[in-house]
């Protein structure tokens, strides 16, 4: 273990010369020497955040322009909306549930062809809202929304062939 110890000393070059002069005495006067504390003054902050928020929230509110949607025309349309909205919602749950290696080249194109509806839906809301034909714009949401129900129920039918191909040859020759 001496050796070791001795080893190590030996061939370490360590520093032995002694400090500049004045050092204990400057370190000592740091540690003595009275603490400066920078307070910031949290009331005038916190005041300030206050008041940016309750501006913001104001500007917020009242620039903000209420985008009216299918189901704000009238309750009947609300209803119709409601219907295409979870039947859309249980059909894509059913896809989702039959999703497998063979299925998913099928579902990813009808998601897509889905996704660019939904963009057209938006368009047609940023047209209801511009008061243009209201008429012609409610029966195009409607259409789109029937659109999505009709890939669904195709890509249902699609998957069910996959899953069961004897299906169509069995119902060929009854």
């Amino acid at each position: 273990m001496e050796d070791k110890l001795h080893n190590f000393f030996s061939e370490n070059d360590f520093d032995f010369q002694e400090p500049h002069s004045g050092h204990l005495e400057r370190f000592e006067r740091k540690l003595n020497s009275p603490k400066k504390v920078n307070r910031t003054s949290w009331k005038w902050l916190s005041v300030a955040a206050s008041v940016v928020l309750v501006l913001g929230f104001w500007l917020g509110s009242t620039h903000q322009k209420r985008m009216i949607d299918l189901a704000d025309v009238s309750p009947k349309l609300e209803e119709v909306q409601d219907y295409f909205v979870t039947t859309i919602n249980q059909e894509l749950k059913t896809v989702e549930k039959n999703r497998s290696l063979e299925t998913e080249s099928i579902i990813e194109e009808a998601l897509d062809h889905l996704e660019e509806l939904e963009d057209n839906y938006r368009l047609f809301i940023l047209e209801l809202n511009a008061d243009v034909n209201k008429t012609t714009i409610i029966n195009s949401m409607i259409r789109n929304y029937q659109q999505r129900l009709e890939i669904l129920e195709n890509v249902l039918q699609q998957i069910e062939q996959i899953k069961n191909p004897n299906l169509l040859n069995d119902e060929i020759y009854i």
